[in-house]
């Protein structure tokens, strides 16, 4: 008279719950990494305590070897105010986000903000929060 048990332990192991885990993370890390990097060039901004409150229109980068590019795209020193003025016609507020390498002459940032005050347009200066 063998007696069995009815509930048996299987040896199998289920992955399904697994993989669908794997897969909720890997969307997370796909859509969190495209909101990283929302500025491709690489300043080394200066530090500064204060916050910026000017919603961002138009982006004026600076690099280290003194290359402009507005909204991410290079452009020559001598276009950058038609190109400006032809940006920002239909816009009732215009602010410029101005982002310059630390060790960039003051003389070229001068020269954007120059060109901003002609205009009448708000121009901010990125820095680096402490």
């Amino acid at each position: 008279m063998a007696l069995r048990s009815k509930n048996k332990v299987s040896a199998n192991f289920n992955m399904s719950s697994m993989t669908d885990i794997v897969f909720l993370l890997l969307i997370f890390f796909m859509l969190t990494s495209t909101l990283v990097s929302p500025n491709a060039l690489k300043l080394l901004l200066p530090n500064s305590s204060a916050k910026t409150l000017e919603k961002q229109t138009i982006s004026i980068s600076i690099t280290p070897e003194i290359e402009y590019y507005l909204n991410n795209k290079k452009i020559k020193e001598t276009l950058i105010e038609n190109e400006l003025k032809s940006l920002i016609k239909n816009d009732m507020q215009p602010a410029i986000i101005l982002h310059t390498d630390k060790n960039v002459p003051i003389k070229h940032v001068v020269k954007i903000m120059d060109i901003a005050y002609r205009n009448k347009y708000k121009i901010v200066l990125a820095t680096k929060p402490k």
